[in-house]
C-alpha cells in the first residue's frame, strides 16, 4: 500500500534535526522546471505563484541562490502546512518514520514524488500553476503518466489522502489492477456530506499519524479511524471511497 498527499506552500529549511536520506526520484524533470521558473520575468513569476509582493520576493530570492543538491531538508519535515502539523514526525519515534518512508508518498509539482526522506528545498510551484514549456502547457501534462507509473510500480493498491488538484494527476492513468481508494472526512449538512477545507486537512494528517502509529498495512484498517470525532461510514462509502462523519 502507497498513501499520497498533498504538500503545503509554506515550508521550511531545516539540515539540523535529520538529515535526508536521498535525492528526490524525479530530480532531473525537477531541474528543467527550475530553468524555465528561472527565465520569468518579476510579473510573470507574481502571476504564477499567484501572491503578493513579499513572497514574490522571497521565492525570486530562493530562486537566484536555488541548489536542489544542497542543503536540503528531509520533505516531510520541509512542509509546515495544516496538515503536516497534524501528522507532527517530530515527535515520531523511529519505527513510525520508517513506516512513512515506506509507505507514504509526498506528490508535488515542482519533485513530481516524493518520499519522506527525500532531501527538497524550499520552493513554490502547485499543480496547477500555469506555466508552459517547450513541449506542454501545463504541469499535468509535464508530469502525464510519470507519476502514476511511479506509484503503481510500488503497490497496487494507493489509498487518496491528497487534494483533488493533486489527485487527479495520478487517477486517470492507473490501471483497473490498481486499487485506489479516496478518503472524504466531511458533515453531514441536510443529509449531504460536506467536506471543509481546513477540517479536511487536519483529518488527513490525522489519519497519517494513525497509520504510522499503528503500523497499518491493510486498508480496511483505516475504517477504525477516529480521532477529530471522525467516524466511518458504511452506508456512504463504496468499495474505492472511504467516507468519514465527524459527530
Amino acid at each position: 500500500m502507497r498513501v499520497i498527499i498533498s504538500p503545503a506552500k509554506k515550508m521550511k529549511t531545516d539540515t539540523d534535526f535529520l538529515g535526508s536520506r536521498q535525492l528526490p526520484r524525479f530530480l532531473d524533470e525537477s531541474k528543467m522546471l527550475l530553468t524555465l521558473v528561472k527565465k520569468l520575468n518579476y510579473e510573470e513569476a507574481k502571476a504564477l505563484w499567484k501572491c503578493n509582493d513579499a513572497i514574490t520576493e522571497l521565492n525570486l530570492e530562493r530562486l537566484r541562490i536555488m541548489d536542489l543538491t544542497r542543503q536540503v531538508t528531509p520533505a516531510l519535515f520541509a512542509y509546515e502546512g495544516l496538515q503536516y502539523q497534524h501528522i507532527a514526525p517530530g515527535v515520531f519515534e523511529q519505527q513510525e518514520l520508517e513506516y512513512l518512508e515506506e509507505h507514504l508518498r509526498i506528490l508535488s509539482g515542482f519533485y513530481g514524488v516524493l518520499r519522506p526522506f527525500d532531501g527538497v528545498v524550499p520552493y513554490r510551484l502547485e499543480m496547477q500553476a500555469k506555466l508552459e514549456g517547450p513541449d506542454f502547457h501545463s504541469l499535468y501534462q509535464f508530469w502525464n503518466r510519470k507519476l502514476a507509473e511511479e506509484l503503481a510500480s510500488e503497490s497496487s493498491c494507493i489509498l487518496n489522502l491528497a487534494s483533488k488538484e493533486y489527485s487527479k494527476c495520478i487517477s486517470p492513468y492507473l490501471s483497473r489492477e490498481t486499487r485506489f481508494i479516496t478518503c472524504v472526512f466531511g458533515q453531514c449538512v441536510n443529509d449531504n456530506v460536506v467536506e471543509k477545507g481546513t477540517l479536511a486537512k487536519m483529518a488527513r494528517g490525522e489519519m497519517v499519524r494513525y497509520m504510522a502509529e499503528r503500523q497499518i498495512d491493510s486498508v480496511e484498517e483505516i475504517k477504525a479511524f477516529n480521532r477529530l470525532r471522525f467516524r466511518f461510514d458504511e452506508e456512504r462509502s463504496t468499495e474505492l471511497t472511504y467516507v468519514f462523519i465527524q459527530e
